[in-house]
């Protein structure tokens, strides 16, 4: 990933309701979700949900694939991976491995979504 794609990436999430939409699609998984479920779940204006998912798909974090009627909406896991790369590629001046030092009976209790 280059400097401005990661740019694109990380502007795409400093949003308060981009962000809390890209981590349920984190949890979601690659089972994704319908436009109307994100709206509801939100409690986005359609127009309001269609622009920010327009800038997570834009931002190449999120995929969309049409259904039907529908439009499903999932994370695009490569868009994610490349971006964490690129954000721990210099990590603790070269040794990556140190930036996993955390004690791993945390995962999960960050705030929910």
């Amino acid at each position: 990933m280059k400097l401005n794609e990661a740019v694109i990436s990380l502007a795409a999430l400093a949003q308060p309701a981009r962000l809390k939409i890209f981590r349920y699609l984190v949890q979601v998984g690659e089972e994704g979700v319908c436009a109307g479920d994100l709206a509801d779940e939100f409690d986005l204006p359609k127009p309001t949900l269609s622009f920010h998912l327009k800038e997570l798909v834009n931002s190449g974090l999120v995929d969309s694939r049409r259904e039907g009627r529908s439009i499903i909406y999932q994370l695009r896991v490569e868009g994610m991976s490349n971006l964490m790369t690129f954000l721990s590629d210099d990590c603790c001046q070269g040794r990556p491995e140190l930036c996993l030092q955390f004690p791993l009976e945390k995962c999960g209790e960050s705030e929910k979504v």
